[in-house]
């Protein structure tokens, strides 16, 4: 991700916290009147009714990067990779039948399995694959950044090869994003279909749907809701259960009262507090860690802060902080992250790596400081609510844990528009912000190096930390998983003991469904797979 609000859209929580989204919205029509869905049975049919609160400004595969239009790719379409299981630490085959990443990192070799067919019955060739991602890089939409510097070729009329200009062992954590889609070529030529910035097929794909997922479109108002049909053509290997599926458009709020009394099956943007309303007797609520880093960083300015770039202060900070603490403010959940990667991702720190709290260690590194006098200043987005948990609560929490070791700050609170220039420019002392990934490789989180996007905001030089950094470049472009494991979980050691980030927390997420609903786990690119609910 960019920065704390990404530019590509990818956070809903923080969307809907800072700009609120669209009234809740009275649609009879969906209404199941049953905790199970409407009709179907123990071996599936009927409608399943999920209410989110929507994001959405396309589904075009090639355009789309919000959660919304994720979400609903992920159910028409499908990708060379995915993810089984939403474990993201192991990109498995979908549209590919294998893939071997070469020894340097920069050619990927995709074999396509045989069989598959597009919604209408075509088969899935080579050039439908290279006309996809070709299109993607071409069009130059939002998601065109995800295979920035590869070219997409065909080996033989099965075999599809991924060429990176530099190391890039990140692609098969890529290649599963819905955005990646491999569309049916014919149609979406007919249609306008382009693989430069002359593309005119977004309006076709916005009324229907060219690929070969489990579901086709049936209707959809990007305002309101969408309406999913099951593929009678899909040959995956997904099991659908449901013979449609009606997403909508409604406000967190409201999603409470439909889940409890049946009027949807599941409910996906609810915070820990109106989770905690809930009555657990009708509905199951599973919480976990969201994707989502939040950190201090300690600018390492001389001219910006004496105190803040002094290393024994940074220590005396790091030290100070009650871990434990920061997760009953964060709910039920959520995690400490034991490195800037946080635990869902491949190269994650184990729990035994986390800082933890040492206030007599915190107390001593203060005094040999020798500026513990001084009183830096906490800044933060003070509108800004993530996942539920509210940066102004946090904040104040970490300026009374700092007090027990005797450290003195002041909270700078600004509205988010205002304080990420400051952020974004290197002007804070001490910040508190989140990061998270736009894909599930550890990768992402080279922005914490010395040098890195990260570093840069923290007055924070390669020259800095040459040891750090020189990490940070090994990991980049080393292709053996075990390896690779190895070098960022190196990484994030040296940035726990020496580097001016410190990580926090990973705030919860929580999917709520109906008693009788299962499968709807939750994954941080695409929120769920409709195709893998079902019903008990």
């Amino acid at each position: 991700m960019t920065g704390p609000i990404s530019i590509r859209g990818r956070s809903r929580s923080m969307v809907l916290a800072a700009a609120g989204l669209a009234a809740a919205l009275s649609i009879a029509a969906c209404g199941s009147g049953s905790s199970g869905g409407s009709g179907g049975s123990a071996t599936g049919g009927g409608t399943l009714v999920l209410d989110s609160s929507f994001d959405l400004k396309t589904i075009d595969p090639g355009r789309e990067y919000e959660l919304t239009g994720q979400m609903l790719t992920k159910g028409m379409y499908e990708t060379l990779l995915t993810f089984a299981n939403n474990d993201l630490t192991k990109p498995v085959p979908d549209l590919a039948a294998s893939f071997e990443l070469s020894p340097d990192a920069k050619t990927l070799t995709l074999p396509l399995a045989q069989g598959r067919v597009f919604s209408d019955g075509s088969p899935i060739t080579a050039d439908d694959v290279v006309f996809s991602l070709n299109r993607l890089i071409g069009m130059k939409g939002n998601p065109s950044f995800l295979l920035d510097g590869v070219t997409v070729s065909k080996s033989d009329a099965t075999t599809v090869v991924l060429t990176s200009a530099k190391p890039n062992a990140a692609l098969p954590f890529i290649l599963p994003n819905p955005a990646l889609s491999i569309i049916n070529s014919k149609v979406v030529t007919a249609n306008g279909g382009t693989t430069d910035d002359k593309d005119g097929a977004e309006k076709y794909l916005n009324g229907a749907s060219a690929g070969s997922g489990p579901y086709l479109l049936k209707t959809l108002d990007v305002a309101s809701q969408a309406v999913l049909t099951k593929n009678p053509k899909y040959n995956g290997t997904a099991k659908p259960f449901y013979d449609n599926v009606v997403i909508r458009n409604v406000k967190a709020a409201t999603q409470v009262l439909n889940v409890q009394k049946g009027d949807s099956q599941v409910a996906v943007d609810l915070s820990g507090d109106q989770v905690n309303g809930l009555d657990q007797s009708k509905v199951t609520v599973t919480s976990g860690a969201s994707a989502y880093t939040i950190f201090l960083f300690l600018n390492q300015g001389a001219d910006v802060s004496p105190a803040t770039s002094n290393a024994k202060y940074v220590s005396a900070v790091k030290k100070a902080i009650d871990y434990t603490g920061l997760l009953g403010v964060a709910g039920k959940g959520s995690v400490q992250p034991a490195g800037v990667i946080p635990s869902l991702l491949a190269g994650t720190l184990p729990p035994a790596k986390a800082l933890k709290q040492d206030v007599e260690g915190a107390k001593a590194d203060l005094a040999a400081s020798g500026v513990a006098g001084q009183k830096p200043k906490l800044a933060y987005p003070s509108d800004l609510t993530l996942n539920g948990l509210s940066f102004q609560t946090l904040a104040e929490k970490l300026q009374s844990q700092l007090a027990t070791a005797g450290i003195a700050v002041d909270l700078a609170p600004a509205p988010v528009a205002t304080e990420l220039d400051n952020y974004r420019n290197g002007k804070e002392q001490i910040g508190l912000w989140y990061w998270g990934p736009d894909f599930p490789d550890p990768s992402n989180y080279l922005a914490f190096a010395p040098g890195g996007l990260i570093g840069k905001r923290a007055n924070w030089p390669a020259t800095a930390a040459p040891d750090i950094d020189k990490a940070a470049t090994a990991a980049s472009t080393v292709a053996d998983t075990a390896q690779r494991d190895a070098l960022y979980q190196q990484f994030q050691e040296d940035l726990n003991a020496s580097g001016p980030f410190i990580p926090l927390v990973q705030p919860p997420t929580n999917i709520v469904t109906a008693k009788s609903v299962t499968g709807a786990g939750y994954n941080p690119i695409w929120t769920v797979d409709v195709s893998g609910i079902g019903a008990k």
